[in-house]
């Protein structure tokens, strides 16, 4: 009697295989990457410009890096809805909630993907978890004229209580501003977030 051996529902794949993979996405791709590397390839940029919706989950350290986030913010603007956790588990891409292609170690060298709806479904509600408790990142996530003007105040020497004289705000407004600053900036104290400000150049010319 013959046997039939049935497709193998986890398979290691080439980029080229996961590049067609991508290629036939028709609906949403979920992505979740553990670290700051480029988290999309040429074909999801592909996708994105051919309206695919992309929702992409990384992790919070991201936004210590300014050039990542520079980077993300035009993934943003290109169309990329792009959230941040505490830790993501793995790095993983599911293609119209049918196919999740996973890496096997943290070099992405060998990716499994597969077709098993259960394993899928699963990979799919992790990551729909993980996505509600997340936080946006835009493409406006750098920091408006009003902030700028505020670092570029304390860096030049203002005090809290004369840099909210000069910007006609409270001093609780401007201590409440410099904790959004930091933890846009990824910085744990203001002078390290002056240090991260300057080096993106965001700094104001004060007048």
């Amino acid at each position: 009697m013959t046997t039939v051996t049935p497709p193998h529902p986890l398979l290691l794949s080439t980029p080229a295989a996961i590049d067609a993979a991508l290629a036939n996405a028709g609906r949403e791709v979920l992505v979740a990457r553990t670290g700051p590397g480029e988290p999309l390839r040429r074909a999801d940029h592909d996708n994105l410009r051919r309206g695919v919706r992309y929702r992409v989950l990384l992790p919070e350290s991201v936004r210590a890096h300014p050039a990542v986030v520079l980077r993300l913010g035009r993934l943003v603007a290109a169309g990329a809805e792009i959230r941040t956790v505490a830790q993501v588990p793995a790095d993983v891409t599911v293609v119209d909630e049918t196919v999740a292609m996973m890496s096997l170690d943290r070099s992405a060298a060998d990716v499994a993907v597969v077709h098993l709806p259960a394993v899928v479904d699963t990979v799919v509600a992790l990551f729909a978890r993980q996505w509600e408790v997340a936080a946006p990142l835009t493409s406006t996530d750098e920091l408006c004229a009003r902030e700028r003007e505020l670092l570029a105040l304390l860096s030049s020497g203002y005090t809290d209580e004369s840099a909210a004289a000069r910007l006609g705000v409270s001093v609780r407004t401007v201590r409440r501003m410099m904790s959004v600053i930091m933890g846009r900036l990824g910085a744990r104290s203001r002078f390290q977030a002056g240090l991260r400000a300057a080096d993106r150049g965001l700094l104001m010319p004060l007048r």
